[in-house]
């Protein structure tokens, strides 16, 4: 409707009226009103949800109008609950609600990209060479070819390009490199499989195909507790958040619901209103303090000190002054508190606590003929030694015994907790006390470095003929935790108020905490736990598990939890949520992902340990091993840098390596054929007489180092990339912030398994791909950006650890303009790989070094002592030693058939996950009939994967907890090692087959498995041990028991086999960098955290124009209101933290409601939006990983030893970061380096 021409006096338009005249009828055109009519109108909905690692796991409505995605709202047609349990509406948060901004927006990655240097590179090498391998090697052999695009990574210069010539390119540079240095050059990183596995799957299996690397994440990202895989040999099993609402009382430590676990955080505010008390415990005052009933504010960093006071009030009180039978018997039952510990003879006279006593040891080996060197012994009720079932030597080697029942030798016993009353002597045990290390940062209480306590102990005779002193475990914890046992013990406390590790008072001078809050909250939390049977929970985050000691802060409130019955009952237990870990059908996903149907084993490397090496990051390392080792050790068995303990590591099995060997492994069967030799038994002979080197050893040799890196479903370069300045000069060759001195300019200590050289390899990556469907900050790095479909565009599987469910993305729309499915584009280029290959690549005999794993017989290689082939104290076993040498036939030419069949591996060696194993001829058998099969080539008969939909299919009929025969089969497979019946658990289940179209219908509930540690069941909901304590199925460690004691020599070494408080380490960040010139402006260090944000999932969302609406619109860094004082800061100036690191710039959040002394960026703020220049780089500013470093701790390298064992993503080296310290400063001139006439200068405060 138009109103012009009633301006005019001649022109109006007369129309009739009524109402006398107050109304007038109109006939202008209306047509404009139909935009608002329709705007709610849709032709259909579709079910998807959103693949972003956030563990909601939502199920969304997706509203498509004129084949485009309009909006969405939220589904609320999830399974019912039980009568007495909410149900999981409402789910989805603000960030989900916003995706559909994503799909037609300016950001929205539309064609294929290449970055245009490399591109003229390549066109004019194709004009000289026909064959596109070689035209890529003119390229490579040109270094000033390479340099050129190197250089200007992350400076623009991209150009459209087509599927058709770039496919080519990859393809091309993938031969070359796996014919010129070996597939193990070729490396993909692409994180938690659960929100989108078969997206996933697509790049691993073409990865693993080739023998690439794939890379790891879950360490990496630090959301891997490695407290978790000590303790239980399980690397991650929490309850969904349903069973947070049985809880009778609820921690939240470190964890802060409303903002990262939105979804759920209605369980944890309704179970309130059945009485259940709520703790926070954070360093700010965060969302979750709002809900809770009480807030305690520890000092950042001092978890396990508070941790421990709780425990020692726990302890004293319901163990010893008033013993709670509950918590006896089931430390009895659950727990390695009943096994007996050998006695070291230290230097100075005292003992030390040794390793955990074996079977072996005693002179019958308590007629324990397999395996007697890994059962652990206890003492029993009536005095008499016995080897209790359920151990680790009952797991492999024999069938039946591997239970925790009260059972030793088939005689029924119950174990004894403590030796006091049965004991022959006391003696005096030295333990380490690393509480009164200085920090300018940290508080600390002074106490001797060695507390010598008084324990209870036997004296027995052993098989060797000697006579050791033996203490139980028990013991030991009540010890550690300085409580008094009436032996005249004076490092043991009186009373809460006296200040010695670990009382009340204690943890009060460290934390901050009241000793009272301490006293009570601990005191409650057990006494609840005594009355309801377990029923008092810690909920745990990010916030507690990104510090270097991370595995002291969990282990304090590990103990605590057992120390009161709550691990595997109801509304009790662990609740650790840091991403989505929990890819429920993980047993029929894992031939898929890792082409486990054509090829075993894959290679797969854990990323911290990788991108600490090739970014070399280990040549700026300031800490050294000897600050971290217990007083008690001896130092000269511990000499060297941080990355020695790596490759020591990686020499004897316990870590992978990537780049594994000095040479192609590709090329060691034509050596071992001259040589008459196998080509495993070649691998030997020439790493023991130095013919063959581990590439770790030599990284700045131009032949060990990744050539070719493949990242999709992630931002490394603007999320997870630790060091981030690191890998811009190192790997990529580009522009870097790096403040810092590498070690050749400093006098640090010099690596001593590595050869040093003092130029190391700048811009190692030839190639590096990124799959995504917006520009993040990894593609304005890469070579090649590929546009992948959105999460509404594509079908894929989604589950969560935070509910039971599992549902799909669905592709409620083609994906727009050229973009593609993950799965499509791996397709894609495996047919042109499979093309190019031919001439260069064939039937290919490949060496693969495959470490010591968990779960199969090498978690048991070496049970004593560490012996280093190397050094020539052992020989050098393969699969005892040093890692297993496996030899893999390819066949690349046919990788694009292999990738889209599956393989006959699943025919004749069956399936299975964790160490069982089952028969799946009869689910091949259906997805031949399914998918149909393959009419000829390579993969004749096999069935089809053509496409994601019947990838879904694949990972929903090979999984347990998709397919009840499969469930049942599991258990029956489960229960001849353990020698019960467990098929009880999913009988009912039998006939249940879930299909895809089942869950786009509805998200459907999976079925129990055996993989996992809980139950999914009408009577309980899911909670992790549960089946550990009701099925009496052993946890997978040492004693088959709740480990709270690690014997490892190097834990023993580093003082960590029982927990301690460790205070955070000093990485020299701030004292240890260049000279940054003034501005003007005061600075002052302050301890950097990077928690999870509220206007993103990690760096999704973080440039979403609605979210960014909704926020401060950029990067912004949280500061207390003092230091903002002291350093003339006010709210929303422009700011800048820097250190030897890097630097970044943001506006500044000064808020009361952070403590003084440290400062919180939330995490993965893209650099791509508002970002002004930095002062100190010249540069524009960095991300949050800007300023942050990896730093490897040797515990975790620990490996070929019962839980700790590597295994992907389950134990390995962890990339932590909130030790780090920056200075912070006062930006003085704010320049956009765009000559737009932005810049200005930011005044001082009047």
């Amino acid at each position: 409707m138009s109103k012009l021409l009633d301006r005019f006096r001649y022109f109006k338009q007369k129309g009739d009226t009524f109402a006398d005249g107050h109304g007038q009828v109109m006939y202008t055109n209306r047509d404009w009103e139909d935009s608002y009519r329709q705007r709610w109108q849709f032709d259909k909905i579709v079910r998807s949800t959103h693949g972003v690692n956030c563990t909601g796991s939502c199920s969304w409505k997706i509203y498509v109008k004129n084949g485009l995605v309009t909006w969405e709202t939220q589904q609320t047609d999830y399974p019912r609950t039980r009568p007495d349990l909410p149900n999981h509406e409402p789910r989805g948060c603000p960030r989900g609600a916003s995706y559909s901004w994503y799909l037609y927006s300016a950001n929205r990655l539309k064609y294929p990209l290449v970055r245009k240097r490399l591109i003229e590179l390549w066109r004019e090498a194709l004009s000289r060479h026909s064959d596109p391998v070689l035209a890529w090697e003119s390229i490579m052999n040109d270094p000033q070819k390479c340099q050129s695009y190197k250089q200007v990574r992350g400076h623009g210069g991209f150009i459209r390009s087509n599927w058709k010539e770039l496919n080519q390119l990859i393809a091309a540079a993938n031969v070359w490199t796996i014919k010129t240095y070996g597939p193990d050059r070729v490396a993909g990183f692409s994180p938690i499989p659960a929100m989108s596995m078969v997206s996933y799957a697509a790049g691993t299996r073409y990865l693993s195909l080739l023998g690439g690397t794939c890379l790891s994440f879950y360490d990496w990202y630090c959301d891997l507790p490695p407290a978790s895989p000590m303790t239980w040999g399980e690397q991650t099993d929490v309850p969904e958040s349903a069973d947070w609402y049985n809880s009778a009382y609820i921690i939240a430590w470190g964890s802060n619901v409303p903002q990262t676990r939105t979804p759920d955080a209605h369980f944890f505010t309704e179970v309130r209103y059945k009485g259940t008390k709520t703790i926070a415990i954070t360093p700010d005052y965060s969302e979750v303090a709002k809900l809770c009933d009480q807030w305690l504010a520890p000092k950042q960093g001092t978890d396990s000190a508070l941790a421990m006071a709780m425990g020692h009030v726990i302890l004293k009180e319901f163990h010893l002054d008033n013993p709670s039978d509950y918590f006896l018997n089931y430390c009895r039952r659950y727990t390695d508190m009943p096994m007996l510990v050998l006695l070291d003879e230290h230097a100075d006279g005292s003992y030390v606590p040794g390793r955990m006593m074996r079977a072996s040891d005693l002179v019958d080996g308590l007629g324990e003929a397999n395996n007697p060197e890994w059962k652990t012994v206890a003492l029993n009720s009536t005095g008499e030694l016995v080897a209790p079932n359920g151990s680790i030597g009952f797991r492999w080697g024999e069938k039946g015994k591997w239970n925790l029942e009260a059972v030793a030798a088939g005689v029924e016993t119950e174990l004894s907790l403590s030796l006091l009353g049965q004991h022959d002597d006391v003696a005096g045990v030295a333990f380490p006390y690393f509480g009164g290390n200085e920090n300018p940062h940290f508080r600390s209480v002074r106490q001797e470095p060695v507390l010598v306590r008084k324990l209870p102990v036997k004296r027995l005779a052993l098989a060797d003929g000697s006579e050791r002193m033996v203490v139980s475990v028990y013991d030991l914890v009540l010890a550690n935790y300085g409580l008094d046992r009436g032996l005249d013990d004076c490092h043991s406390a009186n009373n809460y108020n006296d200040v010695k590790a670990y009382t009340p008072a204690w943890g009060e001078q460290i934390t901050g905490v009241p000793r009272r809050h301490i006293e009570t909250i601990a005191r409650e939390f057990a006494e609840t736990a005594h009355k309801t049977h377990g029923r008092s929970m810690i909920i745990l985050g990010a916030g507690v598990n990104h510090w270097y000691h991370m595995d002291m802060n969990y282990r304090g409130m590990i103990n605590m939890l057992v120390f009161c019955g709550c691990v595997g009952q109801t509304g009790g237990g662990w609740a650790h949520y840091v991403g989505q870990e929990k890819l429920r059908p993980q047993t029929g996903w894992l031939p898929l992902a890792f082409a486990l149907d054509w090829n075993r084993p894959p290679r797969q490397m854990n990323s911290t340990s990788f991108f600490y090496n090739h970014a070399s990051q280990w040549r700026y390392e300031k800490l050294t091993a000897q600050e971290l080792l217990s007083p008690l050790a001896d130092p000269a068995k511990f000499s060297g840098h941080l990355i020695d303990f790596n490759v020591r590591a990686e020499r004897m099995g316990w870590l992978p390596s990537a780049p594994q060997l000095n040479l192609n492994p590709l090329s060691v069967k034509a050596s071992a054929d001259k040589a008459g030799l196998s080509a495993a038994d070649y691998t030997v002979q020439a790493l023991k007489s130095g013919a063959i080197r581990f590439a770790c050893e030599q990284p700045d040799s131009g032949h060990n180092h990744p050539r070719n890196l493949f990242v999709w479903r992630s931002n490394l370069l603007g999320s997870s990339g630790k060091g981030h300045e690191y890998m811009l000069k190192y790997l990529l060759g580009t522009d870097s912030g790096i403040q810092g001195e590498a070690l050749g300019s400093s006098e640090g200590i010099k690596p001593e398994e590595v050869e040093w050289q003092s130029a190391a390899i700048e811009g190692k990556l030839d190639l590096l791909v990124t799959l995504d469907f917006r520009m993040s900050s990894t593609c304005l790095f890469s070579d090649i950006v590929l546009p992948t479909a959105t999460w509404y565009e594509k079908d894929d599987m989604n589950t969560s650890d935070m509910h039971p469910f599992i549902h799909p993305l669905s592709a409620a729309v083609d994906p727009a303009w050229e973009s593609k499915s993950d799965w499509e584009i791996y397709k894609g280029i495996a047919i042109v790989f499979s093309e190019v290959c031919v001439g260069h690549l064939g039937q290919e005999t490949d060496v693969v070094l495959h470490p010591l794993q968990h779960d199969s017989p090498a978690e048991l290689a070496q049970p004593f002592d560490i012996l280093d082939w190397r050094k020539g104290e052992c020989e050098l076993i393969p699969g005892k030693t040093a890692p297993n040498i496996v030899v893999v036939e390819r066949d690349y030419p046919a990788t694009y058939e292999r990738f889209t069949s599956l393989g006959p591996l699943l025919d004749k060696l069956g399936n299975g996950g964790k160490g069982i194993a089952w028969n799946t001829q009869d689910e091949v058998d259906f997805l031949g009939k399914l998918n149909y099969t393959k009419h000829d080539g390579p993969a004749k008969g096999r069935p089809r994967i053509d496409t994601a939909l019947d990838a879904s299919e694949v990972i929903l009929a090979l999984a347990p907890e998709t397919n009840g025969q499969v469930a049942v089969k599991a258990w029956q497979a489960l229960g001849e090692m353990t020698g019960r019946e467990h098929t009880h658990l999913a009988i009912n289940k039998e006939d249940e087959k879930i299909r895809f179209r089942d869950i786009q219908a509805q998200p459907r509930k999976i079925i129990s498995s055996p993989t996992w540690s809980g139950l999914e069941s009408e009577h309980v909901s899911y909670n992790a041990g549960y089946t550990n304590v009701h099925e009496l199925i052993p946890w997978r460690t040492l004693s088959g028991r709740q480990q709270l004691y690690q014997d490892h020599a190097w834990m023993r070494a580093f003082g960590e086999s029982l927990v301690a408080y460790r205070p955070p380490i000093d990485t020299r960040s701030v004292s240890e960098m260049r000279e940054i010139p003034p501005n003007g402006f005061p600075e002052k260090a302050l301890n950097f955290l990077t928690p999870h944000q509220k206007w993103g999932i990690h760096s999704t969302y973080s440039e979403n124009l609605l979210m960014l609406t909704l926020s401060r619109g950029g990067p912004i860094v949280w500061i207390s209101e003092a230091d903002a004082r002291e350093l003339g800061i006010e709210d929303n100036d422009w700011i800048e933290a820097f250190n030897a690191n890097g630097a970044l710039t943001a506006r500044a959040v000064v808020s009361q409601r952070v403590p003084p002394g440290m400062t919180m960026m939330y995490h993965a703020q893209e650099r791509i939006m508002n970002i002004p220049g930095s002062e100190v780089t010249g540069m524009r500013g960095g991300i949050h990983n800007s300023v942050t470093r990896v730093c490897p701790k040797p515990t975790h390298m620990i490996g070929g030893y019962a839980q700790l064992a590597y295994g992907f993503n389950y134990y390995g080296t962890v990339g932590s970061n909130r030790d780090e310290f920056i200075m912070i400063r006062k930006m003085k001139n704010i320049n956009w380096l765009d000559d737009e006439g932005r810049d200005q200068v930011q005044e001082a405060k009047k």
